[in-house]
């Protein structure tokens, strides 16, 4: 079967959403249609998964960015679903609870006089001889922060995500993720001897509340698949992008994609593609193929499984979520879903998520659901957070390619492959988290569409979309009311 359509996009995430909802409302950008491979679901690693009246998202979602563009355009599409959430999180280290950010006083008092002492020492360290061009996670973080506090508070949660040592891990990650975050500053804060300058600069803090969708983030991309549908677009379910064959003479694609619902293949025809699937998965699959096809099949990938626990009460926690640096639990992040919204369960009752970080194929990954399920139990009660409570359910969840990893030779691999995309295949366009390998944010994914579409209407390169999220602060921090609409790092005036 030949499907011909103006745009293919493939994948229905934020931003292969976004831009078929941009295309769509366009007519002079001619028809649309998304292929999605899940069967069921659009939003991607945002979207929100339900059963028996619960709901729960694959990982934790935040409606905030520092773009107005992108607050109107979720407003737009959502329109009065969203309420208000307090946000609050804290982290379990050393058997202890910290409020995250950190505040002094508990800063003193649980990490104790004499280690924040040693941490002081060890940031002064690093300060006056710090490593020449760090290249590494490690050596950034100690150059940053010192040796000291990477060890206590960095080390072993950044491991245990990326299940590789933090030498391995590009400093790219921590420049772009926990730059200026108020962890470490407020612990050196903490000691106030240490500080020896009377104008010392205002330690930041991150945004207090923000917006959420009331049944989820999901919520969200449901609605505007429903309204692309409303304005003609189109959106398959249920379709695997296999083959990707370009054709001179036409100046068009053909695309051809497994039907895993018919078990059959379609081909689509289509003047442009663009493209939120796994960078390494389009690549491979390309023909003419493209010289750094070899390179691209050493791109990783961080997977992980949610095991969606519900109980017959409330927690007794109102954290949206918890980071686990305790080496002796497995998991990593404990989401509580009725925190982010009461109506992600019924009647008074609870759902907490439990993250835990794998790669697809090893060991963990291949546990029996059954397996999954009484681990996650066992966790909570390891960490006291289940005491009286029943456990109604639980429900597993395994996302591939949550986290494109930032190795050592990612960012030489990925400047490639977008170099030579845009030197040979001038409509075909690599967009959000996966299609760019880039730790993107939803707010982030989001804008590499639009900035997408605008070069396709000026049919030119007028935005660079990889610039957006370079090296940029952590999005959320604040330092006064107007830093909330300030730009995202790359992107033009007329979209902050």
């Amino acid at each position: 079967m030949l499907i011909k359509t103006e745009n293919l996009i493939i994948g229905a995430g934020p931003s292969g959403l976004t831009a078929g909802y941009l295309i769509s409302k366009d007519k002079n950008l001619g028809s649309v249609e998304i292929v999605e491979t899940d069967e069921k679901y659009v939003g991607g690693i945002s979207r929100t998964e339900g059963i028996n009246g619960y709901r729960f998202d694959i990982g934790g979602h935040r409606f905030f960015s520092k773009s107005k563009t992108i607050n109107l355009l979720w407003d737009e599409i959502l329109e009065d679903g969203f309420i208000e959430t307090d946000r609050k999180s804290r982290i379990l280290f050393k058997k202890k609870f910290f409020n995250y950010p950190l505040s002094a006083g508990e800063a003193l008092f649980k990490l104790g006089f004499f280690e924040s002492f040693l941490c002081g020492l060890s940031f002064l360290k690093a300060k006056i001889l710090p490593k020449k061009n760090p290249k590494s996670f490690h050596d950034w973080v100690a150059n940053s922060f010192g040796e000291r506090l990477f060890k206590n508070f960095f080390k072993t949660y950044t491991e245990k995500v990326w299940g590789m040592s933090c030498d391995e891990i590009s400093a790219d990650w921590a420049a772009q993720r926990i730059k200026g975050l108020n962890l470490t500053s407020l612990v050196l804060n903490s000691i106030q001897f240490l500080n020896f300058r009377k104008n010392r600069k205002v330690i930041k803090t991150l945004i207090k509340k923000f917006k959420y969708p009331k049944y989820g983030p999901g919520m969200m991309w449901e609605k505007a698949a429903e309204k692309i549908k409303n304005q003609n677009g189109k959106i398959s379910m249920g379709i695997e992008a296999k083959e990707f064959t370009y054709d001179n003479l036409k100046e068009c694609w053909k695309v051809k994609c497994l039907n895993k619902i018919k078990n059959e293949y379609v081909t689509y025809e289509c003047k442009r593609i663009i493209s939120s699937a796994a960078m390494r998965d389009v690549i491979k699959n390309i023909y003419p193929p493209l010289s750094s096809k070899n390179m691209a099949a050493n791109l990783k990938y961080r997977d992980f499984i949610t095991v969606a626990v519900m109980i017959d009460k409330r927690p007794n926690f109102d954290d949206n979520w918890i980071y686990i640096h305790d080496q002796n639990i497995y998991a990593g992040r404990i989401q509580n879903y009725t925190s982010w919204s009461t109506y992600m369960a019924p009647d008074n009752k609870g759902c907490l998520g439990l993250e835990y970080f794998c790669n697809e194929g090893e060991k963990f990954w291949n546990k029996s659901d059954d397996e999954l399920k009484q681990l996650a139990i066992e966790d909570l009660k390891k960490l006291e957070i289940l005491k009286n409570e029943n456990v109604i359910d639980a429900y597993v969840v395994r996302q591939k390619k949550a986290y494109p990893v930032y190795d050592k030779d990612y960012k030489k691999i990925v400047r490639e492959i977008s170099n030579e995309i845009e030197n040979n295949y001038k409509n075909l366009f690599l967009v959000g988290r996966n299609g760019m390998h880039k730790y993107n944010n939803q707010d982030h994914a989001m804008m590499t569409s639009i900035l997408t579409i605008e070069n396709i209407k000026n049919n030119k390169k007028i935005n660079d979309i990889w610039d957006i999220n370079v090296d940029a602060e952590y999005h959320e921090e604040k330092k006064d009311k107007s830093f909330a609409m300030q730009n995202i790092q790359g992107v033009p005036k007329k979209f902050r």
